[in-house]
């Protein structure tokens, strides 16, 4: 099954410039000490692949699922084998201190990539996940990054999202405001990182769940409505290697897509996936049809979906990758822009900040409305959706 067919392209977005840029990219490995944070999820094991197969001096992932580091193990012994160099993984939560200690303990290493967060609009249902977000894919991203700059590194990279180009939801503004912080600690370390657009049938993903719904015979629904662009995985390791890599200090790179071409509807991919797989979707009134009638329509060859239009909270309207505000560089790559920033940041508010999530978080428990109150202090623009409905509420 061809993921470019089934997210409507019919050629490798990066493959071109990668290419232009192999032998660099080659020998900087070759030559160079990594450590990849958060190297088990998707975007992870694809950058871990990229930077392995190039056979780096040492390679070293940690990420907090044992499960998915095994299954990383496994498939890069299964495809690239052994290599040269000093590969080994560590199941360690990035926040703890048993990565500390490992900090402490090894030669230090020459890029830091960190590719951990939390990735998901319906991850700020509530406040308790919510502040699990904020410390993933904003404290924790300090942490990390004072741990590089104390042991030398020459490059940090962390991983962003399309999402914080006027953010909507919480995430978005989560990694937007990671970014504002990497303005202030590119003053004393090389920075670079990523927006992205969808990874196609990453973890968790909907993708990844007509997967899931396949294998365990149950309807797929998707959303009618919402059109995305969309990466394969190998496509998101590379982004993330030509950055790390050839990125300049403080520099976001994101895919060039075009609207007209690129632009896909799950409801459509869920269409394809199902006609690749050899069922007919048969679609359906409701979530109750769906579920009542899959027996019946899978062994007939059909497949019960059911689609609808989307109503729930951090959905935004269209993607976007950069703001009118931002300095581009459309024509360093063919298929790579490149937001160039200055390092731009009000110090005393990224410490007021900080400030404020150290006094909730030693609080008992907390409330999502003080939580945005101040991001919306944080972004002044932010135009945060809140419906009262999420995906949990969703098949």
């Amino acid at each position: 099954m061809n993921v470019l067919d089934l997210i409507g392209r019919d050629r490798a977005l990066f493959a071109e410039d990668v290419a232009r840029h192999e032998q660099e990219l080659s020998e900087i490995v070759r030559a160079s000490r990594f450590l990849v944070i958060g190297g088990a999820g998707s975007i992870g094991q694809a950058v871990t692949r990229e930077i392995f197969k190039r056979n780096p001096r040492a390679l070293h992932v940690v990420d907090i699922s044992e499960n998915n580091m095994v299954e990383l193990v496994r498939d890069i012994r299964s495809t690239l084998g052994y290599g040269n160099g000093d590969f080994r993984t560590f199941a360690l939560d990035a926040g703890s201190r048993e990565f500390s200690a490992l900090m402490a303990a090894e030669a230090g290493y020459d890029y830091v990539l960190n590719l951990s967060a939390l990735k998901h609009v319906r991850s700020e249902k509530d406040p308790f996940t919510l502040m699990r977000l904020i410390e993933v894919n904003i404290l924790n991203t300090l942490s990390t990054m004072t741990a590089a700059r104390e042991m030398g590194t020459s490059k940090y990279f962390a991983v962003s999202t399309d999402k914080a180009a006027n953010p909507v939801n919480m995430m978005g503004a989560s990694k937007r405001i990671m970014e504002i912080f990497l303005m202030r600690e590119s003053l004393e370390i090389p920075i670079s990182t990523a927006r992205f657009a969808n990874v196609a049938f990453s973890d968790g993903s909907l993708l990844h769940g007509f997967s899931q719904r396949l294998a365990k015979q149950q309807p797929i629904s998707a959303p009618n409505d919402v059109r995305r662009y969309f990466v394969t995985p190998q496509e998101s390791g590379e982004l993330c290697l030509m950055s790390a890599l050839t990125g300049n200090n403080r520099e976001i790179y994101f895919p060039k897509l075009s609207e007209a071409l690129n632009l896909t509807r799950f409801s459509d991919i869920a269409v394809r996936y199902l006609e690749a797989r050899g069922y007919t979707p048969h679609e359906c009134e409701s979530e109750d049809e769906a579920r009542g009638r899959a027996t019946e329509l899978i062994a007939a060859r059909k497949w019960p979906v059911y689609f609808f239009a989307s109503d729930t909270t951090g959905e935004k309207d269209f993607e976007e990758f950069f703001t009118a505000a931002e300095t581009l560089d459309m024509d360093r790559f063919d298929t790579l822009g490149v937001i160039q920033n200055e390092p731009d940041f009000d110090p005393a508010k990224l410490d007021w900040f900080l400030e404020e999530i150290s006094a909730i978080r030693a609080r008992p428990t907390w409330d999502k409305p003080e939580i945005v109150a101040l991001f919306n202090k944080m972004i002044p623009d932010f135009d945060h959706k809140e419906t009262g409905k999420y995906l949990d509420s969703r098949m």
